[in-house]
């Protein structure tokens, strides 16, 4: 398999360890994933205002809950947000 393929078997099975059988992060879910799995890009969620705010942009169907598809839209943005961290011309 390629690197990218390997990066995208990782996050569905980050997204699984902490979703389990369910498929579906609830808040404390999320907040555990984002403290223990993206702590180089994202800060450590502490307060339960930033928690509410992101789970809120997150859940885009309201159900309280953070399916795949809402997952890999955090994800998106965190790595857009960071890839100019990892081209050619930041390194120089």
């Amino acid at each position: 398999m390629s690197e990218l393929e390997n990066s995208m078997i990782s996050i569905i099975k980050v997204f699984h360890k902490y979703s389990g059988h369910k498929c579906k992060l609830r808040k404390a879910e999320l907040k555990e994933l984002i403290n223990n799995e993206m702590t180089h890009f994202i800060l450590k969620i502490q307060e339960q205002e930033t928690l509410d705010q992101l789970f809120g942009d997150l859940d885009q169907n309201g159900d309280l809950e953070i399916d795949f598809k809402e997952f890999i839209a955090l994800v998106a943005m965190v790595t857009s947000a960071c890839q100019e961290l990892f081209t050619p011309a930041h390194h120089s």
